[in-house]
């Protein structure tokens, strides 16, 4: 469990905006803190190795290393390399989505309408390829760089024929998820509603985003003992250090 963010050094705190958009590097050692500040916000999320950007996040892995079909607290978010490049220490959400990924321009226009900046200004409907592409260009990062996105916040099941049921109302305000990071790790994000959110409305929601710094690895314990498979994971990082 993590410690009260009260008993916590905070580093540094900012909004994004519902459709907004931002990318950073978590130093090892630090926690960002996401909070969903209304309920029903998404925030997609594309994780890489700050020191080798063609390391990268792996859902498959994750998913298949944890035997797991949702990520929760106790869970690893793997890179490709097998390397732990950021652990679920805190949440009370409860489920966050590895299937949905991101819409492109033209499947945001068929589903919320034109949204233009003509008519709408800083208000036009944004996506999740472009929002990304932006950010992911600051780190001479481009589309064959655009792979695996997680979704924060948001549910999505599979029934028993294999189709995928979004799940309205999984965040509640005040709800957030903790990453700590075991390395230095690039964070690309952009706060969008999820693909599969039946809501006909653009209506993205604000995310809140808190740094914060341990000064003992200790918060990771219960991601490092929840399978043994991390255990390894986190072994394969801290090889990074010696």
């Amino acid at each position: 469990m993590t410690a009260s963010l009260a008993l916590r050094p905070t580093l540094y705190e900012e909004t994004v905006p519902g459709g907004g958009h931002t990318s950073f590097v978590l130093k090892r050692g630090q926690v960002l803190r996401l909070t969903d500040l209304e309920g029903g916000a998404n925030v997609s999320v594309l994780l890489l190795s700050a020191e080798e950007k063609s390391e990268r996040l792996n859902l498959p892995d994750t998913l298949k290393c944890q035997h797991t079909a949702k990520l929760t607290e106790g869970h690893c978010l793997y890179s490709d390399m097998g390397r732990v490049l950021a652990a679920i220490t805190a949440d009370t959400c409860g489920w966050h989505d590895s299937f949905g990924g991101v819409l492109n321009a033209a499947e945001v226009a068929e589903k919320y309408g034109a949204g233009r900046y003509q008519e709408l200004r800083n208000g036009y409907f944004r996506n999740g390829v472009d929002n990304l592409l932006v950010e992911m260009g600051k780190w001479n990062l481009n589309l064959q760089d655009l792979l695996m996105a997680l979704n924060l916040f948001s549910k999505v099941s599979v029934d028993r024929d294999g189709c995928f049921h979004f799940e309205p109302g999984n965040s509640k305000a005040g709800d957030y998820v903790e990453l700590y990071a075991p390395m230095d790790t690039l964070v690309v994000l952009t706060a969008l509603q999820h693909p599969l959110d039946p809501n006909p409305q653009y209506a993205p929601k604000p995310v809140q985003l808190t740094w914060s710094r341990v000064e003992s690895d200790g918060i990771s314990i219960l991601c490092r003992t929840s399978r043994p498979e991390n255990g390894r994971g986190f072994h394969n990082t801290e090889r990074l250090f010696i």
